[in-house]
């Protein structure tokens, strides 16, 4: 006890700071329990439900079965289904793996040697709504924090200028909300910021986070004296999160001036890295996800679409027309990350909630009865970068696509694997709440050791 009296008066010195950034600060980097192959994440969400069958996962008995029955009878789904349907798309082998990819992602193809093709996946419900919150926060239910949310609790982030943990999505909130990147009872430091990308200008993208009638140490005076002023309402609320929350948020959005509007502005991209990408809200989010990580963002999550565009149950032809703003922007961002020596060490997902039936849906209500309904049962995802061989599928659905059969992988072993590539065991990143100890992969999840490079 005599000991520790010395360091409570160094206590002070080492809360104090180091520059501008509080040393406490929750956000600052932390080690993670085992070396790391990947430093940060970029999740494309394509929305909706792609279709496995139409994209990365060809079926030769669907094309021999077409008309048919399901063997054995058509599988109860969310809506009435009927006979196997054959994809309207071609499939060709592409690269030194002969991964075979549809016609409608011939970019993604030309570069399937960097991506690992799981087609094994499969989740609990067949609904939308939870299955986002289940691949974002993996449980159905809301009220958990976020993929997201949990590497920034659990790493924090390589600059104390920006947030950690940023998501993308044109218009406005995708459906679902902001659930899926709430940090729920985390730290709310650690919620994802959600910023609308339907501009190429930061003054448009966030137009209030500068101040031209002060300057940066005037700002920064107001500030302190903000941070003061709530630190003394505090005593008394310490167990307040939301009134931590505001405290924190104060002080990144003060850093935020001074590099916010450097790494949103995609004017300074080149003509040629732009037209790589092609147009587009989903391009210019791929685009602004490069630009995020490479400023030292934990996360960057980028939703396709803010409706659910690749629930195509009338016309799965509508998957061509969604594909193409999908593919060019996928292809670039990897081959981006490639030639700026950012690909080893980032990790990106691309997938939906759920796939699509390998049968017709025949549900009342449909002018198009060219479509497919949900299916939880087995679905394709992308990975690339960051620690994963690429070149490779894993898992395998049923002959017709429908169930996943072979090294099954549930969303809760995928987050376990997203963790491990980042160094940390998901078995003890835990928060304790409510009377246990919480964490992303629930009581489950096992990692894929089979996809590390």
């Amino acid at each position: 006890m005599g000991g520790g009296f010395g360091l409570l008066g160094m206590a002070g010195t080492l809360s104090a700071s180091v520059g501008s950034v509080p040393v406490a600060d929750p956000l600052m980097p932390k080690s993670p329990h085992f070396a790391p192959k990947a430093k940060r994440v970029i999740l494309l969400m394509l929305n909706g439900g792609l279709s496995q069958v139409d994209s990365f996962d060809r079926k030769e008995m669907l094309d021999k079965h077409h008309g048919k029955p399901f063997p054995g009878g058509n599988p109860n789904t969310e809506r009435k289904t009927g006979n196997l349907m054959r994809s309207p798309f071609s499939f060709r082998k592409y690269g030194k793996s002969g991964i075979e990819v549809s016609e409608i992602f011939p970019l993604i193809g030309e570069t399937i040697d960097d991506f690992c093709v799981v087609r094994s996946m499969h989740t609990e419900v067949p609904n939308h709504e939870p299955s986002l919150y289940m691949m974002s926060c993996g449980t159905i239910l809301k009220g958990r924090p976020a993929l997201g949310s949990w590497l920034t609790y659990g790493l924090g982030t390589e600059n104390q200028n920006l947030p950690g943990f940023v998501v993308l999505c044109p218009e406005s909130n995708p459906i679902g909300g902001t659930p899926q990147w709430s940090s729920a009872f985390l730290p709310a430091i650690h919620q994802g910021t959600l910023i609308k990308n339907t501009e190429n200008d930061p003054q448009k993208i966030i137009p209030f986070i500068g101040n031209r009638r002060s300057t940066l140490a005037q700002k920064r005076r107001q500030v302190d004296l903000l941070e003061k002023l709530n630190r003394l309402h505090q005593r008394g609320r310490e167990d307040n999160p939301q009134l931590e929350a505001s405290i924190r948020s104060m002080e990144v959005a003060y850093r935020m001036q001074t590099e916010a509007l450097d790494a949103f502005n995609l004017t300074n991209e080149s003509e040629a890295t732009v037209q790589a990408y092609g147009e587009g809200d989903f391009a210019r989010g791929c685009l602004m996800a490069r630009r995020l990580v490479e400023h030292g963002v934990r996360m960057v999550q980028v939703y396709f679409a803010a409706k659910i565009l690749w629930d195509n149950h009338e016309d799965i032809l509508l998957h061509r027309k969604h594909a193409l703003k999908a593919d060019r922007p996928i292809a670039a961002l990897v081959r981006d990350l490639k030639a700026r020596g950012l690909f080893d060490d980032t990790l990106v997902i691309v997938g939906s909630e759920f796939g699509r039936t390998p049968s017709i849906e025949v549900a009342p209500g449909l002018k198009v009865h060219n479509g497919r309904d949900h299916n939880p049962y087995g679905f394709t995802i992308l990975m690339a970068g960051g620690g994963v061989k690429g070149g490779m599928t894993y898992g395998a659905t049923d002959d017709f696509g429908f169930y996943a059969v072979e090294n099954k992988v549930h969303v809760h072993d995928l987050h376990a694997t997203i963790l491990h590539l980042l160094g940390l065991d998901h078995t003890r990143l835990t928060y304790h709440y409510s009377g246990r100890d919480f964490r992303l992969t629930d009581v489950a999840g096992n990692v894929i050791r089979e996809i590390l490079a």
